[in-house]
């Protein structure tokens, strides 16, 4: 198990792969000796290393870092190995910076719409809780975790379909087929300009 020390915040081997692999999953999350956003865009940054399988750091935000020990909370109380929670941690970083009401950005998972969480308790609760479920789903394949954290369940139908594993290329196809059917609504835009040439505007996707 990875355990957390002060000062300086283990990430398991998860932050290696998503590195190494160029995931940009929820915008993604870690390049080796990158951050997600710059330091003048989040303020106080915190450096943390990534032990287990391998090593890699990223750049992590003071509002993100207090939320440590309500992670630690919630994965207790959802039958979550803690070791997970520096990628949740990761994962928060590039959902919000720790900003926010929903820094989990949870609220779809817990009631199909946005901003139905509006208390960063509840939305790390929720957020653990969709974490782990989609995790298991995943059967424990983390790259296929966290585009689906991102994407919703569906992804994982698709991606078992297509081969049985994530793949840049099926994050992409999945929202273009996505958007496709939503974009109607008016809810749905590239968070990402690059993916504007694909149509791949639901979610957050990867370019291959």
């Amino acid at each position: 198990m990875l355990h957390l020390i002060p000062k300086k915040y283990l990430i398991g081997g998860a932050l290696i792969l998503l590195g190494l692999s160029g995931l940009l999953l929820m915008g993604t999350f870690v390049a080796i000796t990158g951050g997600f956003e710059s330091e003048n865009e989040q303020g106080e940054v915190t450096e943390i290393e990534g032990g287990g399988i391998g090593v890699g750091t990223a750049n992590v935000s003071s509002e993100v870092m207090r939320y440590q020990p309500l992670l630690e909370k919630y994965a207790q109380k959802h039958g979550l190995d803690t070791s997970y929670v520096p990628i949740m941690m990761a994962l928060m970083m590039q959902e919000s910076g720790g900003r926010g009401n929903d820094p989990m950005q949870s609220s779809e998972s817990k009631c199909d719409a946005v901003g139905c969480i509006q208390n960063p308790e509840e939305s790390i609760d929720q957020g653990v809780k969709h974490f782990k479920s989609v995790l298991e789903k995943a059967k424990y394949d983390l790259k296929l975790c966290l585009q689906s954290y991102n994407f919703g369940g569906g992804f994982i139908n698709f991606a078992m379909k297509h081969g049985g594993k994530y793949t840049p290329e099926l994050a992409i196809e999945f929202s273009q087929i996505q958007y496709q059917k939503l974009k109607h609504t008016g809810n749905y835009h590239c968070v990402r300009p690059e993916m504007i040439p694909y149509g791949a505007c639901y979610g957050d996707a990867v370019r291959p």
